[in-house]
């Protein structure tokens, strides 16, 4: 179990008297992972982990002292994925007890389609009376900074693989191309007609009842309940009460669902050990070779090494049945993404199925290390695919003329300029960096189909560089089930030929962010080793910096180093 959860299963009370009405309160977020260190655990304390959740829920779906559900959204700080599998959880609990959804308002001018898909999954869905609902649709913006660039006296040379792989638009394209708009039109296409859908179902509406709600921008709260949208209006007291009443709950106590258990953390630790698992192993960032280095802006990066040991220490468990690979990255360095590939096969050739699950993004090296997966889950709202390539480099002499700074190569060697910001690539250079791009692209397509038990001709077209919703892609076969972590687990028993309610789902190492206190035994045994680079001060450092902090950091030419921000009104 994760170390966050321990401990605030320590510090639980037994719920007082006989009935509990359980809280999802989605203003505090949700944590998809478990916090990497013990700084962020306290920083995050009130925030749940969607295991908390999903284990929570589970386990009083079965308890009669439960009298229900009440979901509070909020602002629903939470991601696209996070928003679907909350969803699922929601759902599976309201066949056994009721679920009651509130908020003060779906957005405040602006839309709301994602959280209120959310919503829809309840029995009832309460607005306050001054609030309002806009389903809206779902934006997506497409951003170019050549201008910029050439403004500043910035030149991109990028080359890519191929016409979709506008990553590389973002840097060195005037204008938007054709390809590009048409894979975001898809996109946001995509994922919208998917939450009409839902909701239509969920709410018993036709698709055209509920497009007609779209279509009519923000609602009152009075006209969202004409259109069917929402059941009753008022405040969070009347929703309280009026639930009370409805559950014979009028002396229930309140509590969290995270913080709902009726086993101790010992207990649970004991049986975790003892049990067969199915271990996780995380992918979460920009995919780096060897050890993660200290990141500009802080972010996650799944660096290759430490996921291949965790893979190797997989096998090595006898305890461990199967694994779920759990992906959350834009990728990054095709090198660190085919090692990891290379040890999901050899962990499938020990005996042990594979699952990978998607996260919010697994493109491009994402994908990649998903691929030889025996399975793979991503949610609707998944953003995958981008089999392509691209490479290059910024050319900065031009802003450095501006600032009035020098700096000149002194080279040993006809390739030493190669990847230099002080020099433009030659015809001869060009010509080498598109046969390497070439090259990983016809692995990469390569791998891709033989991975999927797809011919390469029916493969290649669906690559081109090209991002897929999730839905897109089960349609088109580069994924198996939609779903989350749950159904990744249950699948993951399944192919293991386990009982689900056999198994203890855990880390490989049970220590959580305790194992970066603790050196490795071997390169087959569990470390959280993190190392840090030294801060160059120099110019280049600072433009590379202040891209990251853009979000336009790529780790390497398997990478989809621009945000698609989604907005639909999630506040995360």
């Amino acid at each position: 179990m994760d170390p966050l959860a321990m401990l605030t299963s320590l510090l639980r009370k037994s719920p007082a008297g006989d009935r509990v009405i359980l809280e999802l309160d989605l203003d505090h977020s949700v944590l998809s992972n478990a916090p990497a260190n013990p700084l962020e655990a306290f920083r995050l304390i009130n925030a749940p982990t969607m295991r908390a959740l999903r284990d929570g829920l589970a386990e009083a779906a079965a308890d009669p002292a439960v009298a229900g559900l009440i979901v509070h959204l909020g602002t629903c700080p939470i991601s696209a994925s996070q928003c679907c599998e909350l969803a699922d959880l929601i759902a599976g609990f309201a066949e056994h007890k009721p679920v009651w959804a509130y908020t003060e308002s779906f957005g405040e001018f602006s839309g709301g389609l994602l959280p209120y898909t959310l919503a829809a999954h309840a029995e009832q869905v309460w607005l306050q009376p001054s609030g309002e609902l806009g389903l809206g649709g779902l934006r997506a913006q497409i951003t170019l900074l050549r201008g910029v660039f050439d403004k500043v006296g910035l030149e991109p040379q990028f080359g890519q693989r191929k016409e979709y792989k506008t990553a590389a638009d973002t840097y060195a394209a005037h204008e938007i191309s054709p390809a590009n708009t048409e894979m975001m039109q898809q996109i946001v296409n995509s994922i919208t007609h998917w939450a009409v859908d839902t909701i239509a179902q969920r709410r018993g509406r036709s698709a055209e009842q509920v497009w007609a709600s779209v279509d009519a921008g923000m609602l009152t709260a009075e006209q969202a309940r004409e259109h069917g949208l929402i059941d009753r209006i008022g405040y969070r007291d009347e929703v309280y009460a009026e639930a009370r009443r409805a559950w014979a709950g009028e002396t229930a106590s309140l509590r969290f669902v995270h913080r709902y258990s009726k086993v101790s953390a010992a207990k649970e630790l004991v049986q975790a050990r003892l049990k067969p698992a199915v271990a996780m192993v995380e992918v979460r960032g920009g995919i780096v070779t060897g050890r993660p280095p200290r990141q500009g802006g802080g972010q996650p990066v799944a660096a290759s090494e430490v996921v291949c040991q965790q893979l190797r220490a997989a096998a090595a468990d006898d305890q461990v049945k199967a694994v779920v690979l759990r992906v959350d990255s834009p990728g990054g360095s095709y090198i660190a993404s085919d090692a990891i590939r290379r040890e999901v096969l050899r962990l499938r050739e020990s005996g042990r199925p594979v699952v990978a699950c998607m996260g919010d993004v697994a493109a491009s090296g994402g994908y990649f290390v998903a691929m030889p997966a025996d399975e793979i889950v991503a949610q609707p709202t998944t953003l995958t695919g981008s089999i392509g390539v691209l490479a290059g480099k910024f050319v900065s002499t031009g802003i450095k003329e501006k600032l009035g700074l020098v700096m000149s190569d002194v080279t040993a060697g006809a390739w030493a300029s190669f990847m230099s910001p002080n020099s433009r690539f030659s015809d001869e250079q060009w010509a080498a960096l598109d046969r390497r791009l070439d090259d990983i692209y016809a692995d990469f397509t390569g791998k891709a189909a033989a991975d999927r038990g797809m011919a390469l001709d029916v493969l290649e077209p669906l690559a081109h560089g090209r991002v897929w919703t999730g839905l897109d892609a089960k349609q088109r076969g580069l994924i198996d089930h939609l779903g989350g972590m749950g159904t990744a687990i249950d699948r993951a028993c399944a192919l293991a030929g386990l009982r689900r309610d056999e198994v203890a789902a855990r880390a490989v190492s049970m220590l959580g962010f305790l194992k970066q206190l603790r050196p490795a035994e071997s390169s087959e045994s569990v470390s959280g080793a993190v190392t840090f680079a030294p801060a160059r001060l120099d110019l280049d450092t600072l433009i590379a910096d202040a891209a990251s902090r853009l979000g336009l950091t790529a780790h390497g030419v398997l990478s989809l180093p621009f945000a698609i921000r989604l907005d639909g009104g999630l506040g995360g």
